[in-house]
């Protein structure tokens, strides 16, 4: 088995009421669940015994790299015994709270050390949460929760920090997050402008620990920041006045809706700052999150969430004075031109402009600044 330089080590050593000595270790981890596992060896009175731990060792931790030695380990049997073994899972017990206690220990011992590491043992932290219940209990003391400026917050300390700005009307506290700062840059920049703190997260089974958190955390929900535009994100009790009448919104959305011709997108006009952009496209959190945790396991399958095709939200600015302009046009062909360029800006935004479309994007760009 190929070396690699431990981040740090946890030594299991107990002799009642079973005894068991070994040695874990945390590598550096990459976002690939599968591969990982299979490295921990098995011994029995120092006789290998084999490497799938799974039963003995906790799901989560069969991530690890080290070696176990149990006299009180049963050989030849089945996976099912060994999983309704009473020894078996004290064993299993034990090693999840030995992992957990030396986590909070070095986070409280050097906690930059500790953030510096954190996304080499994310992962392996996550999947703990979501898999052990008392694992997740404890790692309410050290789990960090990243920002895209680089800062760091356990759980109460991030809800102490965004509870004053981020909680909306009907008193529920919103945890924005992206799970890619640079293809949803311009979202990020509207949350900060307004005074957000946006988190990082990014990891492949981030999904499945938002639903967690939502359903053990009291008023709390997560939302990613392009899932709506920025005064919906968090909505709050102040209403934007509209220079359009509802029937002109109305007028208006079934212009665009036919213009874009692309059932993918459902059209809202909606009254807006008018510095905010006249076009953005979002995607709703539930449909998007339950295809994500599908793709990962689990989620949304159940309820065929998972093959769904992508759906997304056009929200139209109709405060601002592109809008306007295309609303008064008396010609249907500038209007026309002017919902798509300013609708593929959008797309383009969101890298969600490609062949052929992006093609005709571009030549029509040209044609515009000759």
């Amino acid at each position: 088995m190929q070396f690699e330089e431990p981040l740090f080590n946890i030594h299991l050593n107990v002799d009642y009421p079973f005894n068991l000595t070994g040695i874990l270790y945390f590598p550096k981890m990459t976002q690939d669940l599968n591969v990982q596992k299979d490295r921990i060896q098995l011994y029995q009175n120092q006789v290998y015994v084999t490497d799938n731990v799974e039963g003995i060792v906790p799901e989560f931790l069969t991530m690890l790299r080290g070696v176990i030695d149990s006299p009180d380990i049963p050989l030849n049997v089945s996976r099912s015994y060994l999983q309704a073994d009473g020894a078996v899972k004290k064993i299993s017990s034990y090693i999840t709270r030995k992992v957990a206690d030396k986590l909070k220990s070095l986070f409280n011992e050097d906690r930059a050390a500790f953030e510096e590491k954190w996304n080499d043992i994310k992962i392996v932290i996550e999947y703990g949460m979501l898999s052990e219940e008392k694992f997740f209990e404890k790692a309410d003391k050290f789990a960090l929760y990243p920002t895209v400026n680089g800062s760091y917050y356990t759980w109460d300390e991030l809800i102490e920090k965004i509870k004053p700005t981020q909680t909306d009307k009907d008193d529920k506290t919103v945890v924005l997050y992206t799970s890619n700062r640079e293809a949803q840059h311009s979202y990020v920049n509207a949350a900060s402008d307004k005074g957000y703190e946006v988190l990082l997260l990014d990891s492949p089974i981030v999904s499945h620990l938002m639903q967690k958190l939502e359903s053990s955390k009291e008023n709390v929900s997560f939302v990613r920041v392009d899932a709506d535009h920025i005064d919906n994100l968090i909505k709050k009790d102040e209403d934007q006045i509209s220079k359009l009448s509802d029937e002109e919104k109305e007028s208006l959305q079934k212009t665009i809706t036919d213009t874009i011709n692309d059932a993918s997108y459902t059209v809202q006009v909606e009254a807006m700052s008018s510095d905010s952009a006249p076009f953005i496209i979002t995607q709703p959190e539930f449909m998007r999150r339950m295809k994500e945790m599908q793709a990962t396991g689990g989620g949304g399958g159940m309820m065929g969430f998972g093959n769904m095709p992508d759906m997304y939200n056009l929200v139209v600015n109709a405060n601002h004075d592109l809008i306007q302009e295309i609303f008064n046009s008396k010609s249907d062909e500038k209007k026309a031109s002017l919902i798509k360029q300013s609708v593929d800006l959008a797309k383009l935004s969101q890298g969600l402009l490609k062949g052929e479309a992006l093609t005709d994007f571009v030549k029509r760009s040209y044609d515009l600044i000759k």
